[in-house]
């Protein structure tokens, strides 16, 4: 069991049936009255971000969140197939599960799934992809790492700014959490 009082970022826990993840928490003590935990949870099976202000002793069960890294293998329509590298057994999932890892994510590469009581609910691609550009203006001879940014397309469809040096057919390393350029590979 786990009390309001407790929340912090990345906390999983139960409550009214439902799986949250903590994003946001805020523990208030007023000077009248008595103190709070104001709070911002994510549902983890159907991604509804909602807000909740609790008393610090309301008590929730504790969720545990299996973690299991797979290979990306292919996809056929709207299944997604991901494949344990220890027994390599495949688990398909719907595109509402994979849809935000899929402009960082390529076949073959790595990912990590999380599965609650069994079932898989969530893909999070690596913090760092490196990733080819398919298109972009090209680059001027002279243009230098701090003159500007263009847009551009990688392999998977992302379309992100870039230094004006940075040419089509190039490797880029890409940080996944912010979406943003950090370097060439």
């Amino acid at each position: 069991m786990i009390t309001a009082g407790d929340l912090r970022k990345g906390i999983t826990f139960e409550y009214e049936g439902k799986i949250y993840v903590v994003v946001e928490f805020l523990h208030v003590k007023p000077g009248k009255g008595a103190a709070f935990v104001r709070t911002k949870l994510k549902n983890i099976v159907t991604g509804q971000v909602i807000e909740k202000t609790f008393n610090p002793v309301e008590k929730f069960e504790k969720a545990h969140i299996e973690r299991k890294e797979m290979a990306y293998l292919y996809n056929d329509g709207d299944l997604y197939y991901f494949m344990d590298n220890e027994t390599y057994e495949q688990v398909p999932l719907n595109k509402d599960q994979v849809e935000d890892a899929l402009l960082y994510i390529t076949e073959n590469m790595n990912v990590t799934i999380q599965f609650y009581k069994g079932a898989a609910f969530s893909v999070e691609p690596p913090n760092f992809v490196e990733l080819t550009i398919v298109e972009c203006e090209p680059g001027v001879q002279g243009d230098t790492s701090k003159a500007g940014n263009k847009p551009a397309t990688v392999e998977t469809g992302l379309v992100l700014q870039v230094p004006l040096f940075v040419n089509n057919g190039e490797r880029i390393r890409i940080d996944t959490r912010t979406g943003t350029y950090m370097s060439r590979a």
